[in-house]
């Protein structure tokens, strides 16, 4: 490595220039969120029994065992859905994505509680929020209608409480960082891959450069006698 700095040094100082250029081209990315958490009225999930109706009207999301998670998972699927995710800005394949999940990173699971959690990554700050934005907009509304259309009582309806309001955007440097890193320790091998093949390659040439010719001892013995 000593011997073949002239390859080795150039060989880093490329690898560092490839690293920078690489965190310097990849896109800052900035994230917000925001916490949603399903809540059953304070009355309750039934109204009070009326004579018209000899039994109490329930409101049908709330008319069974881990009603709230169910709920939760239901707003899960419908903000996940590439429809709504195009609506909203944020079509499959582009720059700006979101994630909508219960903690669990399989949404099915009905485990983690009636949380409604969404993550939202954008180039741009603005973009990021905007979108966090909307789509607690949105999660509010599109529970709100499936009660309507179950036609549950609107004093049993299922409130979706902000935890944790969408948040500012926070820039994410961890995917730049890991992209110029991996960059500088492939550059790094690179250079030393290159010292051993130059050390190689002038080792091969040594062994096939052709020796001297050594004197006839005939010819040193008449020079000696004519002397």
């Amino acid at each position: 490595m000593i011997r073949r700095w002239y390859v080795t040094i150039p060989a880093f100082l490329l690898a560092l220039g490839a690293s920078f250029a690489v965190y310097t081209t990849i896109p800052t990315i900035y994230q917000s969120n925001a916490v949603l958490v399903l809540t059953v009225p304070v009355s309750g999930g039934s109204v009070p029994v009326d004579p018209e109706y000899p039994n109490p009207r329930t409101n049908p999301l709330l008319n069974y065992n881990g009603a709230l998670n169910v709920a939760a998972s239901i707003l899960l699927q419908a903000l996940s859905a590439p429809e709504t995710a195009a609506r909203l800005g944020a079509p499959p394949g582009g720059k700006t994505t979101y994630a909508v999940h219960n903690g669990s990173p399989n949404p099915e699971l009905l485990a983690n509680g009636p949380f409604v959690i969404i993550d939202v990554k954008s180039p741009s700050a603005e973009t990021a929020h905007a979108l966090v934005t909307k789509l607690v907009q949105e999660a509010k509304t599109e529970l709100a209608a499936r009660q309507r259309t179950l036609q549950a009582p609107p004093s049993t309806y299922i409130a979706l409480t902000e935890m944790v309001p969408p948040t500012s955007p926070q820039e994410q440097r961890g995917g730049k960082s890991r992209s110029a890193a991996a960059v500088l320790v492939l550059g790094l091998f690179a250079s030393l891959t290159a010292g051993f093949a130059a050390e190689s390659v002038a080792a091969a040439l040594r062994r096939r450069r052709p020796a001297e010719p050594a004197e006839p001892a005939v010819r040193n013995e008449s020079l000696a006698l004519r002397s």
